[in-house]
C-alpha cells in the first residue's frame, strides 16, 4: 500500500467518519464493484461527493481507497452510508458455482441432442 495511509491526520479521519471506525465489513472487500445511482448534492459531505462523480462507472473499492488517498476501513465507513442512502450499489464480483450448483453431465448431453436437432 502507499504511504500516504500512515501520513494521514487522524483528526482529519475522525472528522470525516464521524468518529466511526468500522464498517459492515460484510458489505465491501476490496473487488467490490461501486456505482453511482445520482450525482452528488449541494451540501454533501465532499468525500461522498467524490465518491459519487468517480464511480459513474463502477470502481473497486481498492481503487476508490487510492484515488481519495484514505484508508480502506474509512472509505469502506464512507460506502457504508452511501449505500445506506441509496446512491450507490454495490456488485460483488461474482463468486465460482460449486460442483452441486453446476447442472448435471446428463442434462447437458439433453440439451446438446435438442441443439443438434434444431
Amino acid at each position: 500500500m502507499s504511504s500516504f495511509v500512515g501520513n494521514e491526520d487522524p483528526d482529519r479521519l475522525y472528522i470525516v467518519t464521524g468518529g466511526r471506525s468500522r464498517a459492515g465489513e460484510d458489505k465491501f472487500d476490496l473487488v467490490t464493484l461501486i456505482v453511482s445511482e445520482c450525482d452528488p448534492t449541494p451540501g454533501m459531505q465532499s468525500e461522498h461527493a467524490k465518491i459519487l462523480r468517480l464511480c459513474r462507472e463502477p470502481v473497486a473499492v481498492v481503487e476508490l481507497s487510492s484515488e481519495l488517498r484514505l484508508p480502506v476501513s474509512v472509505v469502506k465507513i464512507l460506502l457504508g452510508d452511501l449505500l445506506d442512502m441509496g446512491k450507490i450499489t454495490a456488485r460483488h464480483p461474482s463468486t465460482p458455482r460449486t460442483e452441486a450448483a453446476l447442472p448435471a453431465p446428463e442434462f447437458l448431453k439433453q440439451v446438446l441432442v435438442g441443439l443438434r436437432n434444431i
